[in-house]
């Protein structure tokens, strides 16, 4: 049972607490004014009929009258008593039964709740975390980012302002603790001294102020924070931020670049020293409905196709693969390698024939996934169109309109243009643009935005060739900062990971050792003992007692990996 003396200091800890108990007061004061009003009154209308009766009763009467008791042992004659009765019936209905309750309910009890959540609310990490990430902001995104952090293993702490968001992230399984953001001592109870990184994840104002902050708290530890305009981005480096990231212009980059490209056909992803990772579309080359044996890439190019995206689902290839229009591969070998998969994949095509490649890319939205992607397309020479509801002042090719209205989307150039991607901030109208650009255009390639993860597999059910996710590429973009060179997240759940070699594999060759089998990841490169880099091993390589491999799969195969190998 909570101590009275501990209720009344609840009330009189801060400012809002003293005005709920001096309303509350006040009101029962206005109760008390009524009852005795009532009960002289009582006094002076028995008088009048005649009747004789002693304050206690007066009191009494009031009581039960008010209350809609009503005994009716005690009762007025007159019409004047009666009009009497009626008045107090009345008001004690809005007073007792309607105002005290709300009153009571507003202006103590709730306060009261609030005020034992807070009790229970957690304001500081136990003393000895490290290792872990703050993140500060609690919006869907930065939920999704603390959730890719535990499937990696890695430990977070959430930082809210109030006790209910903490509450009901901590029922969700979330590390939650309560307190300011612009408080030294809140990043001294979230341990940041021992942390691995905190990352802002709020608007910009707000981000500086974090980072200000929790700069002056530990100068050594790194500070991450998003920015959503570039003027804020030498703002939040002067206030003591390590890296910061636009992740919207990073991710509207990142659509431009899987756009069909004649000249340049594959888009590189992630590279570690001499490993190059590229993704290619099949789309409009040579490799278009042949198998994965009949293309002779790997004698070609070198390179070898370690993956094959097929509308969203990521697949180990087989010799026998199939590789369709809507097939997006997946290759790794080195620099001169990925160039000559760029002069393949060019043989036969216009920019083979160095003949200018005029077709438009239609941009479906001005914001600022959109803005990056056409300001790529400026910078290599193609042509793009932004269709957007507002004119954007400063940019050209922009047609105004509804990209949904058929007249506004032929303006633009739909039926020559050679890609569309959409880049709205809504997966809702993504997914209704995908389907509706996908009937008008079935053989152009469209390439979506998602904001989350989880409509990434139905834009690509609406008719999306590609889709990159907002929550994605910040995962990746922090998990690489935080572990560089151990995990490389290449797109939607697929990784390259770097592990030491475990004794039951040194000794055995590629092709026993079971890794592709039983776990469904393939190994793209082997780093030596003298850290001489074989890309691409064949299966006749054998594992020495230092080697360290580089694996690719999605997360399935890499959990598979560890469990069978680490075990």
């Amino acid at each position: 049972m909570q101590n009275p003396n501990t209720i009344i200091s609840m009330f009189r800890a801060n400012k809002r607490g003293k005005q709920n108990a001096s309303f509350f007061l006040r009101f029962l004061f206005l109760l008390l004014v009524l009852f005795a009003v009532y009960s002289v009154l009582f006094h002076l209308i028995m008088q009048y009929e005649g009747q004789q009766h002693s304050w206690i009763t007066g009191l009494y009467w009031t009581l039960t009258v008010m209350s809609t008791l009503g005994f009716g042992d005690i009762t007025f004659t007159s019409d004047l008593g009666r009009v009497f009765s009626v008045l107090v019936l009345v008001s004690g209905i809005v007073f007792l039964l309607v105002l005290l309750p709300f009153t009571f309910i507003q202006h103590f009890y709730v306060p009261w709740l609030e005020q034992l959540k807070k009790e229970h609310v957690p304001h500081e990490l136990p003393p000895d975390t490290k290792d872990h990430v703050i993140l500060v902001g609690v919006d869907p995104l930065t939920l999704t980012l603390a959730d890719d952090f535990a499937r990696y293993g890695i430990s977070s702490a959430i930082l809210c302002k109030d006790s209910q968001t903490t509450m009901d992230l901590l029922e969700q399984g979330y590390t939650a603790v309560m307190g300011e953001h612009d408080n030294g001592e809140t990043y001294k109870r979230l341990r940041l001294p021992n942390a691995a990184m905190l990352v802002a994840m709020d608007n910009d104002q707000r981000n500086t102020n974090i980072v200000f902050t929790a700069r002056e708290v530990e100068p050594s530890v790194p500070l991450l924070a998003r920015a959503e305009n570039a003027a804020s981005i030498d703002i939040l480096e002067l206030a003591g931020c390590s890296r910061v990231y636009q992740f919207h212009s990073l991710l509207g980059k990142a659509l431009a670049r899987r756009v069909l490209n004649p000249r340049r056909p594959s888009s590189i992803l992630n590279r570690f020293n001499d490993l190059v990772i590229a993704e290619a579309p099949v789309m409009r080359t040579s490799l278009e409905g042949k198998t994965i044996l009949e293309s002779a890439l790997r004698n070609a190019t070198g390179v070898n196709i370690v993956g094959v995206w097929e509308r969203g689902h990521f697949i180990l290839p087989r010799a026998d693969t199939r590789l369709s229009e809507n097939t997006v591969i997946v290759t790794a070998g080195t620099s001169s390698q990925t160039a000559a998969l760029d002069a393949f994949l060019r043989v036969g095509t216009s920019a083979e024939q160095d003949e200018p490649d005029t077709a438009p890319v239609l941009i479906l939205g001005g914001g600022r996934v959109g803005r990056a992607a056409a300001e790529h397309f400026k910078l290599c020479g193609m042509n793009a169109t932004i269709v957007d509801k507002h004119s954007l002042p400063g940019l050209s090719n922009v047609v105004v309109g509804d990209a949904a209205d058929l007249d506004v989307l032929e303006k633009a150039g739909l039926r020559t243009a050679s890609s569309i991607i959409i880049t709205t901030h809504d997966d809702d109208t993504n997914i209704y643009l995908t389907i509706y650009c996908r009937r008008l255009r079935p053989d152009i390639q469209i390439i979506s935005r998602a904001t989350f993860d989880r409509n990434v597999g139905i834009l690509h059910s609406a008719g999306a060739d590609l889709v990159l996710s907002l929550s994605s590429m910040i995962s990746n973009t922090l998990l690489n900062q935080l572990s560089p060179g151990r995990i490389l997240m290449l797109n939607e759940g697929l990784n390259i990971f770097r592990v030491d070699i475990v004794p039951e594999l040194v000794g055995k060759r590629i092709l026993e050792s079971g890794i592709r089998n039983k776990t469904n990841c393939s190994v793209v490169a082997v780093d030596g003992p003298d850290h001489a880099m074989v890309v691409n091993p064949g299966p006749n390589y054998r594992f020495g007692p230092n080697d360290e491999l580089f694996l690719i799969g999605d997360s399935a195969a890499e959990n598979a990996f560890n469990a069978l190998f680490k075990s």
